[in-house]
């Protein structure tokens, strides 16, 4: 018999931001079962992120509609790139305060006592400022990149990577019958944690990641010693935000005028860059949005339910402004204030790294 327990909290809001990425379902799944089965709570979703508090797009999540999607990749509640506190070109300061008001606004007239928002860095630092606005936030670290500040590990994370070492895997039978270099580029703007892991993962001969300018000399140095060791092919996975060592130099208007004219991505750059330096026949391959598609893996399902979980138990404490967080080998959570406007990057001694330069690996130095 499942007794319901007692909860300060009587009525939440479910949205899902920025990229989608595999695990949002189990995790909206996670929060929504945990909220009304343990606590008795009525769960509110919000379609297309933000946008959808804006436009007042939201609908009662009923208990059916969170059965079945454990294993769906994407999400049932629709995701945008919505960011109220920022602005382009296009927005004024006006513009902006009209977002912000029309946020709260809806959050009250909804009558939510806690908005739960499944998200990246922007997402939670967004959920910050919104804590800052008087607005009860929980987080959940939502990035197929890794890279949030306060967490071990975010779901989203082990699905891609398992998507990326396939790939890596089946360029190498590409890469062997025509000896060619084969340079596959990952997702990873500012961190590299899943070049890393995915090349570590398979046995990509060089890693270039953006925590790591890399001299292009070293890596066509590495390519040739391969070629006179008998081994005619190379397999190079570079991290989308990947920099060489002249680019790490350039202020952040050349180094955009330098990649417009020098190729449409990492990988060609590098491509490019290594075909020029060795000699070697190379060409370039982009997983692109492959990545954060599909059906999660079970280790991201896992963590996903239990952070969804641990998000029910915390609203219904009335703990707000955190985000739920795997620490080793339990759920805790941190501050909001803890992820906000940060970049967990690959320290340069992390052990992974050390097992591929021991295992033969260029990190492109």
């Amino acid at each position: 018999m499942n007794i319901k327990r007692s909860s300060v909290a009587k009525t939440i809001g479910i949205l899902t931001a920025g990229g989608d990425c595999p695990c949002l379902n189990a995790a909206i799944r996670g929060v929504g079962r945990a909220a009304q089965s343990r606590y008795g709570m009525k769960v509110m979703g919000i379609s297309d992120g933000f946008r959808g508090l804006i436009e007042e797009n939201v609908r009662l999540l009923n208990p059916e509609e969170l059965s079945g999607i454990l294993t769906r990749g994407g999400t049932i509640l629709g995701a945008s790139r919505e960011k109220p506190f920022k602005s382009d070109i296009r927005e004024s300061d006006e513009i902006i305060g009209d977002k912000v008001h029309a946020i709260k606004k809806t959050y009250k007239k909804l009558g939510l006592d806690c908005l739960v928002i499944l998200g990246g860095n922007g997402t939670n630092t967004t959920g910050y400022r919104f804590s800052q606005e008087g607005l009860n936030i929980i987080g959940l670290p939502k990035t197929i990149d890794n890279d949030i500040v306060g967490t071990d590990r975010t779901f989203g994370f082990h699905s891609a990577l398992s998507i990326g070492t396939e790939a890596i895997d089946r360029l190498h039978s590409t890469a062997q019958s025509h000896s060619r270099v084969m340079v596959i580029e990952l997702m990873g703007r500012k961190a590299g944690w899943l070049a890393l892991y995915a090349g570590a993962a398979g046995g990509g001969d060089v890693i270039l990641i953006p925590e790591i300018p890399y001299d292009i000399q070293a890596v066509a140095r590495h390519i040739e010693e391969r070629e006179k060791a008998g081994k005619r092919f190379s397999i190079v996975v570079v991290a989308e935000g990947a920099l060489s060592i002249q680019e790490a130099a350039m202020d952040k208007r050349e180094r955009k005028k330098y990649r417009a004219e020098n190729g449409p991505s990492a990988a060609y750059r590098v491509a490019r860059e290594i075909q020029e330096a060795s000699g070697k026949e190379t060409r370039a391959t982009v997983l692109g949005y492959v990545q954060r598609g599909g059906i999660p893996s079970a280790s991201d399902r896992v963590l996903a339910t239990s952070l969804g979980t641990a998000a029910a138990d915390l609203i219904a404490q009335g703990d707000f402004g955190r985000m739920v967080a795997l620490h080793g080998d339990s759920i805790g959570s941190v501050e909001l204030k803890v992820p906000e406007g940060k970049i967990k990057s690959v320290p340069k001694d992390h052990y992974i790294l050390d097992s591929a330069i021991a295992v033969g690996t260029c990190i492109g130095v």
